[in-house]
């Protein structure tokens, strides 16, 4: 659902998440929010973009989360980063930059409510060379990030993935075995039984879709590398 909302509103909103925007000249910036943005709010669990689709603008995240994965979103996917309140996602730069389709897909995972800016919009913010360097360097950050995780997916083994994944989320995570598996870019079922294994070696306890972490020092080893006993 997209709602118009005074420009003076969006900026008082947008200025604390993306400093960025007060380098650009007060004129530009409002004239943009007025006729190049709306206000988008998203339930949770919803498609916000598809792989292979026409980007429709630059999402800037007032507040919730987005999963961007490469996949199917109703079955197997590899997650490759998470958009929160203040940050930018790189698949919709790219395809705006190059003129492209998206090479993912985004679903929210809380109720999200964001700003969507558009093609033209994008472009005349990006031609302010401030507002142009926080998106490259923005879009770097991720690609050192995406080509971690290309080399974890190559060479690190699944068990190691997930105990890294698991102390990512807290001491206690409130998630599926399926939102473990669409993290690592797995099966249920083999998160399931490495989950168990874990269980069994008295790392965490498994409840109805929650984890518990019990020993971090062991998964910690475990993520890094070292030798752990396990059951």
């Amino acid at each position: 659902m997209s709602t118009p909302a005074p420009p003076s509103d969006l900026a008082e909103r947008l200025l604390p998440l993306y400093p960025v925007l007060a380098e650009l000249s007060a004129d530009l910036r409002q004239e943009v929010l007025a006729r190049d943005t709306q206000v988008v709010r998203v339930p949770d669990g919803q498609t916000l973009f598809d792989e292979g689709a026409p980007c429709q603008g630059f999402p800037m995240l007032l507040s919730g989360e987005v999963r961007v994965a490469r996949g199917s979103p109703q079955g197997r996917s590899l997650e490759l980063y998470r958009v929160l309140p203040g940050e930018l996602c790189v698949v919709s730069t790219s395809c705006l930059f190059g003129h492209s389709l998206l090479m993912a897909h985004g679903v929210t995972v809380a109720t999200t409510e964001l700003v969507l800016l558009s093609p033209a919009g994008f472009e005349r913010w990006t031609a302010v060379p401030a507002f142009r360097r926080f998106v490259f360097g923005v879009f770097a950050d991720r690609l050192a990030d995406l080509m971690g995780l290309a080399e974890a997916v190559a060479f690190q083994r699944l068990d190691q993935r997930l105990a890294g994944a698991l102390l990512g989320h807290g001491a206690v995570i409130a998630a599926t075995h399926q939102a473990l598996a669409d993290e690592l870019g797995t099966v249920r079922e083999i998160v399931t039984r490495l989950l168990r294994r874990f269980e069994r070696a008295g790392w965490l306890r498994l409840g109805r879709e929650r984890v518990e972490i019990v020993d971090a020092a062991a998964l910690r080893a475990l993520a890094s590398g070292q030798p752990t006993a396990t059951r």
